[in-house]
């Protein structure tokens, strides 16, 4: 299963392939060469129909629970001041995603939208310290009564591009839903009440939509 952002480049990427592993087999010689050229173009489909998949994952809601929102390893795990909402001090938890993790992005609870911001910046590396502040992200709150409010960033990596997010303000965010999506590396930043219970550590992989963050 693809997600429907990439459809259209899995459509053209398609395309291309085609044609050049036709246009290889009638005008290359010798033969390797037509072989080294198709089987390169067969990859590169691979790798993109790899990048778009869109695994089914069972969420089991829990109000309680932070759930990932991306698949990734984290790698940051410590208290800092977020300046663009909460404007104290918070919990940040980081996952970095490397281009063959999944790149779908997951609400990490349930519960009213309370913003949803897009801000137009560089591409650093992911792990870039400031890449939080200075890279393309989205910024999104959701709250629930029992957990509170939760804050989660997407950025945009040296190789992203494009961040989709599907938050609006005033919606209902259900945990484990489709929140969007982020092309082609990236990582999120989850900001979360100073004193939750982190269920994780550094250097751990997770997945989307079924590992619980915190508690």
């Amino acid at each position: 299963m693809f997600h429907k952002e990439g459809h259209k480049i899995i459509l053209v990427t398609f395309t291309i392939v085609a044609i050049t592993c036709v246009l290889a087999h009638f005008y290359i010689e010798p033969i390797w060469l037509e072989k080294s050229i198709q089987a390169i173009a067969l990859i590169f489909l691979v790798l993109i129909l790899q990048f778009f998949r869109n695994p089914k994952r069972k969420t089991t809601p829990n109000d309680s629970h932070v759930i990932a929102p991306v698949d990734g390893k984290v790698v940051v795990i410590e208290e800092v001041f977020e300046k663009e909402y909460f404007q104290d001090k918070r919990l940040q938890v980081s996952i970095f995603m490397s281009p063959i993790n999944v790149h779908v992005t997951r609400y990490p609870i349930g519960g009213k939208i309370l913003f949803s911001k897009y801000h137009p910046g560089k591409y650093l590396v992911a792990w870039h310290p400031k890449a939080s502040e200075e890279n393309e992200r989205t910024t999104i709150v959701v709250e629930n009564k029992v957990y509170g409010k939760v804050l989660y960033r997407q950025i945009a990596g040296a190789l992203a591009k494009r961040i989709v997010n599907y938050a609006k303000e005033g919606d209902m965010a259900s945990q484990g839903a489709d929140a969007g999506f982020i092309k082609f590396g990236s990582r999120v930043d989850l900001y979360l009440p100073i004193g939750t219970n982190v269920n994780v550590i550094l250097g751990q992989k997770v997945k989307g939509g079924v590992d619980i963050i915190a508690h």
